[in-house]
């Protein structure tokens, strides 16, 4: 490269009035394109969502109204009488006469002197963020009781209550109704309200309320907030492991999640507590509860909107074993001593859920339960090709009931393949009897876990080195740098975590015959509701953004090629030797080359890519790169793109490349070729 071209390229990165005195040697890289490896696995790299940060319900599920049918424990959380009730004779969370056996709680308002206040205010989630123009369907069944109730006055407020959009419910009956009416903000406001007050004097009764935007993923009624699914369509994921996490285990078997209760009416689905709500005293949130409006049939609908194969987790008859590792029994209990034994679920409850699942998403609309996709409005199979056995369990209790598990799946459904458990860490005693065991099994995956501070991420680049060629493929279910520590408040989306993943993905990368699936963990977070950090997504009630980690994830995720090409170092040395790291694939239906390459040095480096055995080499290569001389470099609402890819194109020579990696840097280059 011309040394007027290398400064223009250094300023372009924000690093300019380097010179070519501060870069290190020049390092040649072999790519051996004569000498492919592998396929790469068409579903390397995918998502992993979890409900926890509000992911689901005041995130990727827009209903802006919490605890929308009362059926919480607390029956009026998100929900606070106006001026202490001052204009209300009473009110109170009645089962008088409810809609229906699963809509049972409702509020019943009473009032002898009419005035404005005489109702309630729900908060939203965080707030209620709306934008000024976009319309959004305002719902609720409300009925009449004793007296001369006139109406019902719906209105949107800004935080200090000023009035973005309003309306007026008139006909109401003695019986349960459904009303319906679109609101339209003159506004944008991030921290709004829905105000809810009863016209004349008497009694009313309101239940199942709602305020749902227009504006959503395919413009679905109960669709998805369009700015997030944006961001994982833009992943270009290849799986997308839905509903967890530590969510699918539950803090007990009674808190576990149950698919069957998550589809059908979404009226009718019943709230539960979520497991992450007062997991972290630091982050206690007492009103974190799921609606589970976004359910099972949300989840397959989504994966295929983004075209990811769905990966669904299912209990094994574990709740968690960092809460109460209740387990339930492999057998129903028999002899004196059983009473009320039939009632607790036994493996085979869990068993049977899992065989109902996979009929759930691939079977005709004539059987039990193909026909209720197909009534969800998906007469078509959703093609479930994987399922997970239990979320990251370890010790001889998940060995004793994965074995039924799998073989009863596997009795029915052959070709179905399934995701085992190594347990929470990446080492130990646990993991090493799950490994061996899951091996002997021909599992098809093991899952795997780390979560470990960046050094290690650098550190073992070179995990799967020496990990058997042949068996069970390993799924790189959850991990993400941690900037501070294991699960501390204070870890930080900063460019030293995303920089030292990117090295560490090299070598998932360079062992594509092993590592099948990987995926960041988790997914979404809240800024004013989290739990856990990092995350890859970070959004408010308005605007989301990818942080440093989710633009490493994307490039690998977009520039995964077809097929392996190894790589070699200088002199043979492994990879991360003096921070340079480097993985290789072959993109033959692009017909180019992809080499990726991480600097993790303060310093430019140089390199000369040697593509041994290139064909039909082209003459413009095209970089992508991510660099910053500040490793605590991250992005934020406010700088959603501070760090991220920026895209150049470079002079290609014959199978020899030369270029210069800026300090701190992960760099794709996609070279003409063909192997």
């Amino acid at each position: 490269m011309h040394t007027s071209r290398f400064l223009l390229m250094l300023a372009g990165l924000g690093v300019a009035g380097a010179s070519i005195a501060q870069t290190a040697p020049t390092a040649t890289i072999t790519v051996q394109v004569d000498k492919p490896g592998a396929p790469v696995p068409r579903n390397m790299y995918g998502l992993f969502f979890e409900d926890i940060n509000f992911a689901a319900d005041g995130g990727l599920y827009p209903e802006l109204v919490k605890n929308k049918s009362f059926e919480i424990d607390s029956h009026l959380l998100g929900w606070k009488a106006l001026k202490g009730a001052a204009e209300l004779e009473s009110y109170v969370v009645s089962s008088d006469r409810p809609i229906s056996k699963v809509n049972n709680h409702f509020l019943r308002l009473s009032t002898k002197k009419a005035g404005p206040d005489a109702g309630f205010v729900n908060e939203g989630f965080r707030g209620m963020g709306v934008k000024q123009g976009d319309e959004y369907t305002f719902s609720v069944y409300a009925r009449r009781g004793p007296g001369n109730i006139t109406d019902l006055n719906v209105a949107l407020e800004g935080a200090m209550g000023e009035p973005l959009a309003q309306v007026q419910i008139a006909g109401l009956t003695s019986e349960w109704k459904k009303y319906t009416a679109v609101l339209k903000p003159t506004a944008t406001v991030a921290k709004g309200h829905l105000k809810l007050t009863i016209g004349g004097t008497g009694t009313a009764d309101i239940d199942v309320v709602s305020l749902f935007p227009k504006d959503t993923w395919l413009k679905r009624e109960n669709g998805l907030r369009p700015d997030l699914v944006q961001l994982l369509k833009d992943m270009k994921p290849g799986f997308l492991r839905f509903p967890g996490g530590c969510i699918v285990e539950g803090m007990t078997l009674d808190n576990r999640y149950q698919w069957k209760e998550t589809i059908g009416d979404v009226s009718s689905r019943q709230p539960m507590i979520n497991r992450w709500n007062k997991e972290f005293k630091q982050r206690y949130t007492p009103d974190y509860y799921q609606s589970f409006g976004l359910g099972f049939f949300e989840y397959f609908q989504l994966a295929e909107d983004i075209g990811a194969e769905p990966l669904p987790i299912l209990n094994v008859g574990m709740a968690c074993q960092y809460n109460s590792a209740e387990l339930a029994p492999i057998s129903a209990a028999k002899g004196p001593n059983a009473a009320g034994a039939a009632d607790e679920p036994t493996l085979d409850t869990f068993i049977q859920d899992a065989l109902d699942l996979v009929e759930f998403a691939n079977g005709p609309a004539t059987s039990v339960w193909g026909a209720k996709r197909a009534a969800m409005g998906h007469p078509a199979p959703f093609n479930l090709k994987m399922l997970g056995v239990g979320n990251e369990q370890w010790g001889p209790q998940y060995l004793e009931r994965y074995e039924p598990f799998a073989k009863a799946l596997k009795a029915k459904y052959p070709a179905l393949q399934l995701v085992s458990s190594a347990g929470p860490s990446p080492d130990g005693a646990n993991f090493d009897t799950a490994s061996k065991r899951m091996r002997e099994l021909n599992a098809e995956y093991i899952d795997e876990h780390y979560y470990a501070r960046p050094e290690w991420f650098r550190q073992h680049v070179d995990r799967y080195d020496k990990y058997p060629r042949t068996g069970s493929k390993i799924f790189a279910g959850e991990y993400a740098a941690q900037s501070a520590g294991i699960a501390s408040q204070e870890n930080k989306n900063n460019w030293d975590c995303a920089i030292s993943e990117a090295a560490f993905m090299t070598g998932l990368e360079r062992n594509a015959d092993v590592v099948s699936m990987a995926s960041y963990a988790p997914m979404l977070a809240h800024v004013d509701a989290w739990q856990w950090t990092p995350n890859l997504i970070w959004f408010d009630n308005l605007h989301a953004y990818g942080t440093v980690n989710y633009y490493v994830q994307q490039l690998f995720s977009q520039n995964k090629g077809t097929t392996m090409l190894p790589v070699q170092l200088p002199n043979g040395a492994k990879n991360g030797t003096d921070n340079l790291f480097a993985s290789a694939v072959a993109d033959d239906a692009a017909g180019e080359l992809v080499v990726k390459l991480v600097n993790y040095s303060a310093i430019p480096r140089a390199v000369t890519l040697n593509l041994a055995g290139a064909k039909k080499m082209g003459k413009v290569g095209r970089a992508q790169v991510m660099a910053s001389d500040d490793l605590n470099t991250q992005n934020s609402l406010q700088e959603p793109r501070k760090l991220a890819p920026q895209t150049s194109a470079f002079p290609v020579a014959g199978t020899t490349v030369s270029y210069t990696l800026a300090p701190n840097s992960f760099t794709v280059l996609r070279v003409p070729g063909r192997r």
